[in-house]
């Protein structure tokens, strides 16, 4: 059966789809013995001997077991299997499986936080493609604090290199008079997005975390460390994928993985709000709001604009103060200190 080089390229865990088109386009891919540059050409694993970097993929094509990684990158790697330059890749940070896997999506050289690595290409098709709504969650410091209509802006998307962003989802979490924290999710992931949304509103990113890739999460794992995911995380994740079927009635939806869970489906808005940051003020939790289906997938229903200035923002605001270091505690010296 003929198959697409991309595909099949993908499916022996070399690369992402958009990794092996790269690879393709770089004259890397010889089918047969000749050199293949074309996009969209076919070949099949029974016929055709496939080779990438002068290595045959067929036999990584026949029978081998899936691998699933999940890794807490730190800064100071690129998430990429090879770079010409000989800058620091994640795949060293697991010596033993760097040849079997390859990350899924991209966290950029400064960018830590969970990071997946596998030899599954379907599994890595759809947790990447923005038409399959697998959110990737982010904790996200700035420089300067944002106002209500400059977050707005980037609810309905803004235009980065010439192409406009998908709706985000935006949560205050904390605020000082030289920073903000935000928890920021998003279904599709370009290169250096959320650092260019927020230089589009004239906030320069001083942190960027990822915190969690759909329903997983692991606020325990060490920064630089990596685990295989259990059967149940693989499970979920390809649940979220719409690989497998979820729990009710054949419904695809998401499950609970870690200590957080959070849907998102065809459409995304901001729970917005501000809520100045005190020493003795405590976290205000409102009733969660009903939850909605949109386009088959579960949502978060919309809330609307942004909360008024004062009100204070709903839930969900010790995690993402966790995840980034950030108690009642030191966050008073932080103002103290202007910081």
């Amino acid at each position: 059966m003929d198959e697409r080089l991309q595909k099949l390229i993908a499916a022996a865990g070399l690369a992402s789809r958009r990794g092996a088109e790269e690879l393709i386009r770089a004259g890397e891919v010889t089918v047969n013995g000749a050199t293949i540059t074309k996009l969209g050409a076919k070949a099949s694993l029974d016929r055709d001997h496939i080779k990438v970097r002068g290595k045959l993929i067929n036999p990584r094509l026949e029978g081998a077991p899936k691998i699933y990684i999940l890794l807490n990158k730190p800064r100071g790697y690129l998430s990429t299997r090879f770079d010409p330059e000989g800058r620091p890749i994640v795949t060293q940070l697991l010596p033993d499986l760097r040849q079997e896997v390859h990350p899924v999506g991209r966290l950029d050289f400064n960018t830590e936080g969970l990071l997946l690595l596998t030899n599954d290409g379907e599994l890595t098709y759809r947790l990447t493609a923005p038409k399959f709504h697998v959110p990737k969650q982010y904790v996200v410091k700035v420089k300067g604090v944002p106002t209500e209509k400059q977050i707005s802006v980037l609810l309905r998307g803004v235009v980065v290199d010439h192409r406009r962003t998908m709706p985000a989802e935006i949560h205050l979490v904390e605020e000082t008079k030289a920073n903000a924290w935000f928890q920021v999710t998003l279904i599709e992931g370009r290169n250096l997005q959320i650092r260019k949304m927020f230089e589009k509103i004239g906030h320069s990113v001083i942190k960027l975390r990822r915190v969690a890739i759909g329903p997983l999460s692991d606020s325990g794992l060490p920064l630089g460390k990596w685990r295989r995911l259990t059967l149940e995380e693989v499970r979920a994740l390809r649940v979220a994928a719409g690989l497998e079927e979820g729990e009710k009635g054949g419904e695809t939806r998401q499950k609970a993985v870690g200590s957080r869970r959070r849907a998102v489906g065809s459409r995304q808005r901001v729970v917005g709000g501000r809520r100045k940051a005190g020493r003795d003020e405590g976290i205000d939790r409102r009733p969660k709001p009903e939850r909605k289906k949109l386009g088959g997938h579960k949502a978060a229903a919309p809330t609307g604009r942004a909360s008024r200035s004062g009100e204070r923002r709903t839930g969900r605001d010790d995690g993402a103060r966790e995840r980034l270091g950030i108690s009642r505690g030191n966050l008073s010296r932080r103002k103290n200190r202007g910081t």
